[in-house]
């Protein structure tokens, strides 16, 4: 079972949903680089359930502790153990239903991968729970990223079919003006335009109330990154992030810019032209591509889009297999469950992004993006 992301700068996860703890192991941050662990609580709080209707009532404090690594607010430049203890679990809700395969649900798979063996508390090793190591993991990473200038963003682009407004993904100036509207909101939902909040927080509670559930879209904009960070092939700009997008449970879809929309293009519509901008840098008119030409970023903003199903656990009653009995079966599923996690997942999806991007960035200069941000930002330019 491979638990590891990355190769200079890696990520490891580990634990159960209803086990003592959770976490991750973060390798390959140079020494000397700041900590703030208030960053690190922030961004666990914008993950965490709040028992509102609109997501799961299991309420977790999900306080970080840093048990290796970080010694006065820096990194030694040792392996990060990072542990969030499981203090609110439920256990008995799944014993009734132990043998029964939720639909959605990885527990046919797993029983195929590990024989029984697995922990189905909760999904086990396979539920969501397990992303609140990945954002503690890559909160620390986001904030050595903010100091080399480059900065991330998630927002809830689409839940319910109701839409926010989309990133401004080709005008940089209005982009980080959008960062610092989503900085402003507040941690729990994060949108460009608050209008839609209410309407789409009254359309996840009434699949809730009905005993179903609601996906979305979220969108993702990367900000600094430099031109000529990527690799042509199998580690390209594209394959990174859409890796560690698709290690968070339930997304299903990515595109990156114009993604499904080049389709329908012809190549003249395709192309981003190139112009000198006013500082004497090279930028694109448009950014279909999104900041990306053959694997290797361009500069212009980096905006990808993922498709997050319907959290698959629901109150109807759904047709499935007794698998201890070998015969069919009807399921209704109990215990705590978010009618939408997109919410909560925008965090997580940053944070995924993040470490992606310095693992990135340590492919192509080391360690000098954490330990000179100045000097970097420099040479990158």
């Amino acid at each position: 079972m491979k638990n590891t992301y990355g190769d200079c700068l890696s990520l490891t996860l580990f634990g159960e949903s209803h086990g003592a703890a959770i976490g991750a192991v973060l390798d390959g941050m140079a020494a000397g680089v700041p900590v703030d662990e208030q960053a690190v609580a922030a961004c666990m709080d914008r993950r965490r359930a709040r028992g509102d209707g609109l997501s799961t009532a299991r309420v977790e404090a999900d306080e970080v502790r840093v048990l290796s690594g970080v010694v006065q607010g820096h990194t030694t430049g040792t392996p990060i153990a990072l542990m969030i203890e499981n203090r609110n679990t439920r256990s008995a809700d799944y014993a009734a239903m132990a043998s029964l395969l939720r639909p959605g649900h990885a527990d046919y798979t797993a029983f195929a991968r590990y024989g029984g063996f697995q922990d189905a508390r909760g999904g086990g090793h396979f539920s969501g729970r397990i992303t609140a190591g990945l954002v503690a993991g890559g909160a620390i990473v986001l904030q050595a990223l903010e100091r080399a200038g480059v900065r991330i963003a998630t927002h809830i682009a689409q839940c319910a079919g109701i839409d926010d407004s989309p990133f401004a993904a080709d005008d940089g100036e209005a982009l980080v003006r959008q960062f610092r509207t989503l900085d402003g909101r507040g941690a729990d939902f994060a949108l460009l335009d608050p209008g839609v909040q209410a309407p789409m927080q009254d359309a996840i509670r009434a699949a809730g109330a009905e005993g179903d559930s609601v996906g979305g879209i979220l969108e993702t904009a990367i900000l600094g990154l430099p031109a000529g960070v990527g690799e042509p092939f199998f580690d390209s700009v594209e394959s990174k992030l859409a890796h560690m997008a698709f290690a968070v449970p339930a997304v299903k879809g990515i595109e990156f810019g114009s993604g499904f929309g080049f389709a329908a293009m012809r190549g003249s519509q395709a192309n981003d032209p190139f112009r000198i901008d006013e500082e004497g840098r090279i930028r694109t008119e448009t950014n279909h591509n999104a900041g990306i030409n053959g694997g290797l970023a361009n500069g212009m903003p980096v905006v990808f889009r993922t498709a997050v199903k319907p959290t698959p656990s629901i109150y109807q009653q759904q047709r499935t297999v007794d698998y201890t009995a070998q015969q069919n079966a009807l399921l209704s599923i109990k215990g705590r469950h978010d009618p939408c996690i997109v919410p909560r997942a925008a965090i997580v999806q940053t944070c995924a992004a993040a470490v992606a991007v310095g693992d990135l960035l340590c492919a192509r200069y080391g360690e000098s993006w954490m330990t000179r941000p100045d000097a970097y930002r420099e040479e990158a330019r």
